[in-house]
Protein backbone atom coordinates (compact mmCIF):
# COMPACT_ATOMS: atom_id res chain seq x y z
CA UNK A 1 0.00 0.00 0.00
CA UNK A 2 2.74 2.43 0.98
CA UNK A 3 4.60 2.00 -2.32
CA UNK A 4 1.49 2.56 -4.41
CA UNK A 5 0.76 5.71 -2.43
CA UNK A 6 4.28 7.01 -2.83
CA UNK A 7 4.34 6.62 -6.60
CA UNK A 8 0.96 8.30 -6.91
CA UNK A 9 -1.15 5.40 -8.16
CA UNK A 10 -3.57 5.88 -5.27
CA UNK A 11 -5.09 9.15 -4.10
CA UNK A 12 -3.92 11.73 -6.64
CA UNK A 13 -7.01 11.23 -8.75
CA UNK A 14 -9.14 11.70 -5.67
CA UNK A 15 -7.57 15.08 -4.99
CA UNK A 16 -8.01 16.21 -8.58
CA UNK A 17 -11.66 15.17 -8.60
CA UNK A 18 -12.31 16.92 -5.30
CA UNK A 19 -10.61 20.06 -6.48
CA UNK A 20 -9.88 21.00 -2.88
CA UNK A 21 -6.15 21.53 -3.00
CA UNK A 22 -4.83 24.94 -3.87
CA UNK A 23 -3.76 24.23 -7.45
CA UNK A 24 -2.28 27.37 -8.92
CA UNK A 25 -2.05 29.05 -5.51
CA UNK A 26 1.30 30.17 -4.18
CA UNK A 27 3.24 27.50 -2.32
CA UNK A 28 3.49 28.09 1.42
CA UNK A 29 5.51 26.77 4.34
CA UNK A 30 3.18 25.02 6.78
CA UNK A 31 4.37 25.24 10.39
CA UNK A 32 2.63 22.29 12.05
CA UNK A 33 2.40 21.92 15.85
CA UNK A 34 1.43 18.31 16.44
CA UNK A 35 1.93 15.02 18.29
CA UNK A 36 4.52 12.35 17.53
CA UNK A 37 3.36 10.03 14.75
CA UNK A 38 0.71 12.37 13.32
CA UNK A 39 2.85 13.72 10.46
CA UNK A 40 5.04 10.82 9.28
CA UNK A 41 7.78 11.54 6.77
CA UNK A 42 6.20 9.52 3.96
CA UNK A 43 2.97 11.53 4.22
CA UNK A 44 4.87 14.82 4.27
CA UNK A 45 6.77 13.80 1.13
CA UNK A 46 3.53 12.94 -0.68
CA UNK A 47 1.90 16.21 0.35
CA UNK A 48 4.87 18.35 -0.65
CA UNK A 49 5.15 16.60 -4.03
CA UNK A 50 1.46 17.10 -4.80
CA UNK A 51 0.91 20.65 -3.53
CA UNK A 52 4.28 22.39 -3.67
CA UNK A 53 3.87 23.42 -0.03
CA UNK A 54 6.58 22.56 2.49
CA UNK A 55 5.95 21.24 5.99
CA UNK A 56 7.88 22.12 9.16
CA UNK A 57 6.92 19.87 12.10
CA UNK A 58 7.19 20.70 15.81
CA UNK A 59 6.19 17.81 18.08
CA UNK A 60 4.39 18.73 21.26
CA UNK A 61 1.56 17.89 23.70
CA UNK A 62 -1.53 19.71 24.93
CA UNK A 63 0.13 21.68 27.70
CA UNK A 64 3.06 22.76 25.54
CA UNK A 65 0.84 23.66 22.58
CA UNK A 66 -1.27 25.98 24.70
CA UNK A 67 1.79 27.49 26.36
CA UNK A 68 3.50 28.17 23.02
CA UNK A 69 0.39 29.76 21.52
CA UNK A 70 -0.32 31.81 24.65
CA UNK A 71 3.22 33.18 24.62
CA UNK A 72 2.80 34.49 21.06
CA UNK A 73 -0.91 35.34 21.09
CA UNK A 74 -1.48 32.54 18.58
CA UNK A 75 1.65 33.13 16.47
CA UNK A 76 4.53 30.99 15.30
CA UNK A 77 2.45 28.16 13.80
CA UNK A 78 -0.12 27.72 11.03
CA UNK A 79 -1.87 24.55 12.21
CA UNK A 80 -2.05 22.98 15.68
CA UNK A 81 -3.48 19.71 16.98
CA UNK A 82 -4.77 20.15 20.56
CA UNK A 83 -7.31 17.74 22.01
CA UNK A 84 -10.90 18.85 21.54
CA UNK A 85 -11.38 19.55 25.26
CA UNK A 86 -8.41 21.97 25.21
CA UNK A 87 -9.79 24.47 22.69
CA UNK A 88 -12.91 26.27 23.95
CA UNK A 89 -11.46 27.26 27.34
CA UNK A 90 -8.10 28.58 26.06
CA UNK A 91 -9.84 30.33 23.17
CA UNK A 92 -12.35 32.06 25.46
CA UNK A 93 -9.58 33.10 27.85
CA UNK A 94 -6.63 33.85 25.56
CA UNK A 95 -7.95 34.15 21.98
CA UNK A 96 -5.18 31.96 20.56
CA UNK A 97 -7.14 30.41 17.65
CA UNK A 98 -9.06 31.62 14.61
CA UNK A 99 -12.36 30.08 13.44
CA UNK A 100 -12.38 27.17 10.99
CA UNK A 101 -13.89 27.98 7.59
CA UNK A 102 -15.99 24.83 7.23
CA UNK A 103 -16.56 25.55 3.53
CA UNK A 104 -12.87 24.80 3.00
CA UNK A 105 -13.10 21.38 4.69
CA UNK A 106 -14.23 18.28 2.79
CA UNK A 107 -16.75 17.19 5.41
CA UNK A 108 -17.57 13.98 3.50
CA UNK A 109 -14.13 12.64 4.41
CA UNK A 110 -14.95 12.71 8.15
CA UNK A 111 -16.89 10.21 10.25
CA UNK A 112 -20.06 12.21 10.77
CA UNK A 113 -20.57 11.62 14.50
CA UNK A 114 -16.97 12.62 15.28
CA UNK A 115 -17.16 15.76 13.17
CA UNK A 116 -20.43 16.79 14.85
CA UNK A 117 -19.08 16.13 18.35
CA UNK A 118 -15.86 18.06 17.74
CA UNK A 119 -17.65 21.02 16.19
CA UNK A 120 -20.00 21.17 19.19
CA UNK A 121 -17.19 20.90 21.74
CA UNK A 122 -15.00 23.55 20.07
CA UNK A 123 -17.66 26.19 19.42
CA UNK A 124 -17.08 29.58 21.05
CA UNK A 125 -19.50 32.46 20.45
CA UNK A 126 -21.07 30.60 17.52
CA UNK A 127 -17.76 29.93 15.72
CA UNK A 128 -16.20 26.47 15.28
CA UNK A 129 -12.50 26.26 16.19
CA UNK A 130 -11.67 22.59 15.65
CA UNK A 131 -12.32 19.55 13.46
CA UNK A 132 -11.31 15.97 14.37
CA UNK A 133 -8.20 14.09 13.34
CA UNK A 134 -6.86 11.27 15.57
CA UNK A 135 -8.97 9.57 18.20
CA UNK A 136 -8.99 6.79 20.76
CA UNK A 137 -11.17 5.38 23.50
CA UNK A 138 -11.28 3.64 26.82
CA UNK A 139 -13.80 0.91 27.50
CA UNK A 140 -13.55 -2.78 28.37
CA UNK A 141 -10.64 -5.13 27.80
CA UNK A 142 -11.86 -8.68 28.37
CA UNK A 143 -10.80 -12.28 28.22
CA UNK A 144 -13.92 -13.14 26.24
CA UNK A 145 -13.60 -16.87 26.98
CA UNK A 146 -13.91 -16.19 30.72
CA UNK A 147 -15.74 -12.86 30.90
CA UNK A 148 -17.98 -12.88 27.85
CA UNK A 149 -20.93 -11.94 30.05
CA UNK A 150 -19.41 -8.51 30.71
CA UNK A 151 -21.14 -6.05 28.38
CA UNK A 152 -20.93 -2.79 30.34
CA UNK A 153 -18.88 -1.09 33.03
CA UNK A 154 -21.20 -2.08 35.89
CA UNK A 155 -20.96 -5.73 34.83
CA UNK A 156 -17.46 -5.60 36.33
CA UNK A 157 -19.29 -5.82 39.67
CA UNK A 158 -21.01 -9.12 38.79
CA UNK A 159 -20.50 -12.39 40.67
CA UNK A 160 -19.11 -14.14 37.59
CA UNK A 161 -15.92 -12.06 37.66
CA UNK A 162 -15.49 -11.66 41.43
CA UNK A 163 -11.86 -11.12 42.38
CA UNK A 164 -10.69 -10.96 38.77
CA UNK A 165 -11.53 -7.36 37.85
CA UNK A 166 -9.31 -4.30 37.52
CA UNK A 167 -9.73 -0.61 36.71
CA UNK A 168 -8.00 2.64 37.61
CA UNK A 169 -9.14 4.96 40.35
CA UNK A 170 -9.24 7.85 37.88
CA UNK A 171 -11.96 10.04 36.39
CA UNK A 172 -12.67 7.80 33.32
CA UNK A 173 -13.88 5.11 35.75
CA UNK A 174 -16.27 7.57 37.39
CA UNK A 175 -17.56 8.77 34.02
CA UNK A 176 -17.93 5.26 32.59
CA UNK A 177 -19.82 3.92 35.60
CA UNK A 178 -22.14 6.95 35.57
CA UNK A 179 -23.14 6.29 31.95
CA UNK A 180 -23.53 2.58 32.67
CA UNK A 181 -25.85 3.44 35.59
CA UNK A 182 -28.14 5.36 33.21
CA UNK A 183 -26.92 8.87 34.00
CA UNK A 184 -25.27 11.47 31.76
CA UNK A 185 -22.39 13.11 33.65
CA UNK A 186 -21.42 15.27 30.68
CA UNK A 187 -24.90 16.83 30.62
CA UNK A 188 -24.38 17.81 34.27
CA UNK A 189 -21.02 19.51 33.70
CA UNK A 190 -22.59 22.95 34.02
CA UNK A 191 -24.41 22.14 37.27
CA UNK A 192 -22.06 21.33 40.18
CA UNK A 193 -24.92 20.22 42.43
CA UNK A 194 -26.27 17.80 39.84
CA UNK A 195 -22.77 16.54 39.09
CA UNK A 196 -22.10 15.98 42.79
CA UNK A 197 -25.31 13.94 43.05
CA UNK A 198 -24.23 11.74 40.12
CA UNK A 199 -20.78 11.26 41.60
CA UNK A 200 -22.27 10.29 44.98
CA UNK A 201 -24.22 7.49 43.31
CA UNK A 202 -21.11 6.34 41.44
CA UNK A 203 -19.13 6.45 44.70
CA UNK A 204 -21.63 4.12 46.38
CA UNK A 205 -21.48 1.71 43.43
CA UNK A 206 -17.67 1.62 43.36
CA UNK A 207 -17.51 0.98 47.12
CA UNK A 208 -20.03 -1.83 46.68
CA UNK A 209 -17.87 -3.19 43.84
CA UNK A 210 -14.59 -3.23 45.80
CA UNK A 211 -14.68 -6.96 46.66
CA UNK A 212 -14.67 -7.77 42.95
CA UNK A 213 -11.45 -5.84 42.30
CA UNK A 214 -8.19 -7.78 42.18
CA UNK A 215 -6.24 -4.53 42.12
CA UNK A 216 -6.58 -0.94 40.92
CA UNK A 217 -4.05 -0.78 38.09
CA UNK A 218 -1.78 2.21 37.76
CA UNK A 219 0.10 1.66 34.50
CA UNK A 220 -0.58 -0.05 31.20
CA UNK A 221 2.24 -2.57 31.59
CA UNK A 222 0.86 -3.63 34.97
CA UNK A 223 -2.60 -4.26 33.52
CA UNK A 224 -1.22 -6.11 30.49
CA UNK A 225 0.64 -8.46 32.83
CA UNK A 226 -2.48 -9.09 34.91
CA UNK A 227 -4.53 -9.97 31.83
CA UNK A 228 -1.83 -12.14 30.27
CA UNK A 229 -1.42 -14.13 33.49
CA UNK A 230 -5.17 -14.66 33.91
CA UNK A 231 -5.24 -12.95 37.31
CA UNK A 232 -7.61 -10.43 35.73
CA UNK A 233 -10.23 -11.40 33.14
CA UNK A 234 -12.18 -8.11 32.86
CA UNK A 235 -10.98 -4.53 33.07
CA UNK A 236 -11.46 -0.95 32.02
CA UNK A 237 -8.65 0.08 29.66
CA UNK A 238 -7.73 1.64 26.32
CA UNK A 239 -8.54 0.25 22.89
CA UNK A 240 -4.93 0.02 21.72
CA UNK A 241 -3.95 -1.99 24.80
CA UNK A 242 -6.72 -4.48 24.10
CA UNK A 243 -5.66 -4.84 20.48
CA UNK A 244 -2.03 -5.36 21.51
CA UNK A 245 -3.08 -8.19 23.84
CA UNK A 246 -5.27 -9.64 21.09
CA UNK A 247 -2.18 -10.12 18.93
CA UNK A 248 -0.88 -12.56 21.57
CA UNK A 249 -4.16 -14.10 22.75
CA UNK A 250 -7.20 -14.20 20.46
CA UNK A 251 -9.56 -14.41 23.46
CA UNK A 252 -8.45 -11.05 24.91
CA UNK A 253 -9.62 -7.89 23.14
CA UNK A 254 -11.16 -4.44 23.49
CA UNK A 255 -14.96 -4.31 23.70
CA UNK A 256 -16.99 -1.11 23.39
CA UNK A 257 -19.36 -1.06 26.42
CA UNK A 258 -23.11 -0.96 25.91
CA UNK A 259 -23.22 2.50 27.51
CA UNK A 260 -20.59 3.73 25.06
CA UNK A 261 -16.80 3.87 25.00
CA UNK A 262 -15.25 7.10 26.34
CA UNK A 263 -13.51 8.95 23.55
CA UNK A 264 -10.78 11.55 23.12
CA UNK A 265 -10.08 13.40 19.88
CA UNK A 266 -7.03 15.35 18.80
CA UNK A 267 -8.09 18.06 16.39
CA UNK A 268 -6.98 20.43 13.70
CA UNK A 269 -7.08 24.04 14.94
CA UNK A 270 -5.83 27.25 13.31
CA UNK A 271 -3.61 29.48 15.49
CA UNK A 272 -4.85 33.07 15.56
CA UNK A 273 -1.78 34.52 13.84
CA UNK A 274 -1.09 31.70 11.40
CA UNK A 275 0.15 32.91 8.01
CA UNK A 276 -0.38 29.83 5.78
CA UNK A 277 -4.11 29.11 5.85
CA UNK A 278 -4.11 27.71 2.29
CA UNK A 279 -1.46 25.16 3.21
CA UNK A 280 -3.28 24.36 6.47
CA UNK A 281 -6.57 23.58 4.74
CA UNK A 282 -4.74 21.64 2.03
CA UNK A 283 -3.00 19.53 4.69
CA UNK A 284 -6.29 18.80 6.48
CA UNK A 285 -8.03 17.67 3.30
CA UNK A 286 -4.99 15.69 2.18
CA UNK A 287 -4.39 13.71 5.38
CA UNK A 288 -8.10 12.98 5.82
CA UNK A 289 -8.18 10.93 2.64
CA UNK A 290 -8.74 7.38 3.86
CA UNK A 291 -5.67 5.91 2.17
CA UNK A 292 -3.43 8.65 3.58
CA UNK A 293 -5.03 8.43 7.02
CA UNK A 294 -4.16 4.74 7.08
CA UNK A 295 -0.49 5.70 6.91
CA UNK A 296 -0.97 7.94 9.95
CA UNK A 297 -2.63 5.03 11.78
CA UNK A 298 0.38 2.89 10.86
CA UNK A 299 2.69 5.58 12.25
CA UNK A 300 0.81 6.56 15.41
CA UNK A 301 -1.00 3.34 16.31
CA UNK A 302 -4.28 5.30 16.56
CA UNK A 303 -7.19 5.48 14.15
CA UNK A 304 -8.35 8.74 12.59
CA UNK A 305 -11.71 10.37 11.98
CA UNK A 306 -11.34 9.67 8.25
CA UNK A 307 -14.40 7.88 6.87
CA UNK A 308 -13.36 4.45 5.56
CA UNK A 309 -9.69 4.67 6.55
CA UNK A 310 -9.91 1.36 8.46
CA UNK A 311 -10.30 -0.39 5.09
CA UNK A 312 -6.72 0.64 4.23
CA UNK A 313 -5.20 -0.49 7.55
CA UNK A 314 -3.30 -3.75 7.88
CA UNK A 315 -5.55 -6.82 7.80
CA UNK A 316 -4.82 -7.59 11.46
CA UNK A 317 -5.51 -4.09 12.79
CA UNK A 318 -8.55 -3.69 10.54
CA UNK A 319 -10.05 -6.92 11.85
CA UNK A 320 -9.51 -5.90 15.48
CA UNK A 321 -10.90 -2.42 14.92
CA UNK A 322 -14.01 -3.61 13.08
CA UNK A 323 -14.72 -6.30 15.69
CA UNK A 324 -14.50 -3.73 18.51
CA UNK A 325 -16.22 -0.89 16.68
CA UNK A 326 -19.16 -1.74 14.44
CA UNK A 327 -20.70 1.52 13.16
CA UNK A 328 -23.26 1.70 15.95
CA UNK A 329 -20.49 1.48 18.57
CA UNK A 330 -18.64 4.39 16.94
CA UNK A 331 -21.82 6.48 16.93
CA UNK A 332 -22.31 5.64 20.64
CA UNK A 333 -18.88 6.90 21.78
CA UNK A 334 -19.16 9.46 24.57
CA UNK A 335 -16.68 12.20 23.64
CA UNK A 336 -15.07 14.11 26.49
CA UNK A 337 -16.24 17.75 26.50
CA UNK A 338 -14.22 20.58 28.08
CA UNK A 339 -14.02 20.20 31.87
CA UNK A 340 -15.43 23.18 33.80
CA UNK A 341 -13.58 24.52 36.82
CA UNK A 342 -14.35 22.72 40.06
CA UNK A 343 -15.37 19.33 38.68
CA UNK A 344 -12.02 17.66 39.20
CA UNK A 345 -12.12 18.61 42.88
CA UNK A 346 -15.50 16.86 43.20
CA UNK A 347 -14.12 13.80 41.45
CA UNK A 348 -10.95 13.80 43.54
CA UNK A 349 -12.99 13.61 46.74
CA UNK A 350 -14.99 10.65 45.40
CA UNK A 351 -11.84 8.78 44.36
CA UNK A 352 -10.21 9.36 47.75
CA UNK A 353 -13.26 8.02 49.60
CA UNK A 354 -13.53 4.96 47.36
CA UNK A 355 -9.86 4.20 47.91
CA UNK A 356 -10.21 4.55 51.69
CA UNK A 357 -13.42 2.52 52.00
CA UNK A 358 -13.29 -0.95 53.53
Amino acid sequence: MKNSLMNGTVGTGVALSLGLLAHGAAAENLRLLTWGGYAPENVIEMFEAETGHTVEVTKSNNEEMIAKLRATGGGGFDLAQPSQDRIAGPQAEFGIYKPIDLDRIDSAQFIGSMLAATKANTTVDGEVYGVPHVWGTSGLVLDTAKAGMVKDYTDLCGADTAGKVSYRLKRPTLIGFAFSMGMDPFAAYGDPAAYTEIMEQVEAKLIECKPNVKTYWGGGDELMGLLRSGEVVASMAWDTGGWKLNADNADITFVAPAAGALGWIDTFALPAKGKADDAAYDWINFVMRPEVSALITESSGQFTASQGADEFASDELKARFQASFPPEAIDNIKWYPPVPAGLEAIEGGVLDRVKAAN
